[in-house]
């Protein structure tokens, strides 16, 4: 259901000819060369920080740069934000966490900061590929949780590829009419739910 939806929404924005965003990547980033992929850079990663949807972050890069282009400054924004969100949870606030483990926030969150404690690459990484979920939550968590950042930043690399090929496809799909770009990233979506939900169950 989910790999339909994403294709007919794709197929939608063609459509009308436009898509949230695109005019902003007009103007400011397209056809600018060096400086338009340092903007992308700082005001993606800037979003992807504070909350904004990291697939958001990879259409707006396949519609700006293509497919391959476009995924790379995605997921190198998408990482800049995952690490700035996680360096300032654990600056701030880990302290406030482990007091809030012990206390009434405890049997809810404390088993997913043990498991991301135990294995914190395997867990990550079957979280980072399931498309639900809130990537700023779990930003913070690892922070709060005390998680190295290695192992996090490395599954969060490897987890948000895939969406984020997907939704640069898309982007791209939208912007050249190219329907099959649109087929193929639903056709990927639903492999990284299959191999999210197989992790998953291997952490479990």
């Amino acid at each position: 259901m989910l790999a339909a939806g994403l294709v007919a929404g794709g197929l939608l924005l063609r459509a009308i000819g436009a898509a949230p965003g695109t005019e902003w990547v007009d103007r400011y980033i397209r056809g600018e060369g060096l400086r338009g992929e340092l903007i992308f850079l700082a005001a993606a990663g800037a979003a992807t920080a504070v909350g904004v949807p990291r697939q958001s972050v990879a259409f707006l890069g396949g519609y700006a740069y293509g497919t391959v282009v476009g995924t790379g400054l995605a997921l190198l924004a998408q990482l800049l934000g995952c690490a700035a969100a996680w360096a300032w949870a654990r600056a701030v606030g880990r302290g406030w966490a482990e007091r809030r483990l012990d206390g009434r926030f405890g049997p809810r969150l404390r088993p997913l900061v043990e498991r991301l404690r135990g294995n914190p690459f395997t867990a990550t990484l079957a979280l980072r590929l399931l498309p639900v979920g809130n990537n700023l939550a779990l930003n913070l968590l690892a922070g709060l949780s005390g998680i190295a950042a290695g192992p996090f930043l490395a599954a969060s690399a490897v987890g948000y590829l895939p969406q984020t090929i997907i939704f640069s496809l898309l982007g791209k799909g939208v912007r050249v009419d190219g329907a099959w770009q649109m087929a193929l990233a639903g056709g990927l979506l639903v492999v990284s739910v299959l191999l999210g939900l197989w992790l998953l169950r291997r952490q479990r």
